[in-house]
């Protein structure tokens, strides 16, 4: 009696209470999203705490299924869980989580864990045969890379169905027997979605910010100033680069030209290097060289980290891209850091 009342206080409060079936009991969550679950996304939208933020993987209940309701698999990244279940309100529905340690589904799928062993198994584990009567599955359309579809079926009897890529379209998919229009298989990235990935990449930079401040305070030192006002001042460009890099070139995706996420934050950095050379007041051309060298560079590799954010590149491209342009970044920003130390010097 003691262990019941300890376990019961354990549990999350998004889980509202346990179903039993014929392969055991299993929990029933809340498709509505508690003040608690709002902040803790948005925490983790600003990169806080992201990589610890999953739950347990396994089999759930929405609502009241029963042994014909439909099986939604998913990621046991939290944000992923709960941006399915709130648009399960009102729906019986089983959600089968899958250990994706952490990862999102199109992330997952392209790094395996979101695979064909790891839903074959976690079926296995949960017992859904005798769950459910009926053999079908219901994926992420954007899970489908790392899945091997017609391996699931021989090996769990279970068809494969690739549901809509939006999980608000889900009630409309399951509405009509599992059958998607075109829009829900279309793939957008509108402003609002793009903007959406912005404070993670924001809360990731302060390593870069860091490294600028401190390669300030060193530099300086070199020449016998100290820490002042005017080294805050110089600090600004690279903090504009960061953010021209994390937010300036994820809002004006569509228009910068090039396809390459490097050349972008390049192509934006040098524009904006430009504008703030011109009228920031500096008259030594090394000076100017050397935040053309520096500040380009710094927004091309923020700009780089973007590609792991969207659905519009492949794990090939990427890696592709950061073999040609990390070595230029770097090779720009050093030519950069060596001018500008000669600048002072001179100075």
């Amino acid at each position: 009696m003691k262990t019941e009342i300890k376990t019961k206080a354990k549990k999350p409060g998004w889980i509202t209470g346990w179903l039993p079936t014929m392969a055991g009991i299993f929990p029933v969550i809340s498709a509505r999203l508690k003040w608690g679950d709002i902040l803790g996304g948005w925490r983790v939208r600003w990169g806080i705490g992201r990589m610890s933020y999953r739950i347990n993987p396994g089999l759930y209940a929405v609502g009241k299924p029963d042994a014909s309701s439909p099986v939604l698999v998913t990621a046991n990244y939290r944000l992923t869980f709960d941006s399915l279940r709130k648009h399960l309100e009102g729906i019986n529905a089983w959600i089968l989580v899958l250990d994706t340690k952490g990862i999102n589904v199109w992330c997952a799928a392209g790094k395996g864990t979101f695979g064909t062993e790891e839903i074959i198994g976690r079926m296995k584990s949960v017992n859904l045969s005798a769950v459910v009567k009926h053999r079908t599955i219901i994926l992420p359309q954007l899970a489908a890379p790392g899945v091997a579809a017609h391996i699931v079926t021989k090996q769990t009897w279970f068809n494969v169905v690739y549901g809509p890529i939006r999980a608000t379209d889900l009630s409309k998919f399951l509405a009509n027997d599992l059958r998607a229009d075109p829009e829900m298989r279309s793939v957008t990235f509108t402003l609002k979605e793009r903007l959406a990935v912005v404070p993670v990449e924001v809360g990731q930079s302060w390593k870069i910010a860091l490294a600028a401040f401190v390669y300030l305070l060193i530099s300086r030192s070199i020449f016998g100033d100290v820490l002042s006002w005017s080294t805050i001042v110089e600090f600004l460009p690279y903090m504009g680069a960061i953010l021209i890099g994390c937010v300036v070139v994820p809002a004006f995706l569509p228009f910068v030209p090039g396809r390459s996420f490097a050349f972008k934050g390049w192509l934006t950095g040098v524009m904006a290097t430009l504008i703030f050379n011109r009228f920031s007041g500096h008259h030594q051309i090394t000076g100017e060289a050397a935040y053309l060298l520096i500040l380009p560079a710094i927004a091309a590799f923020v700009a780089l980290n973007f590609t792991g954010c969207t659905t519009y590149t492949s794990l090939s491209g990427v890696k592709k891209e950061m073999r040609i342009a990390l070595p230029l970044m770097i090779f720009s920003a050093l030519c950069g850091i060596i001018l500008q130390l000669y600048s002072s010097w001179r100075a």
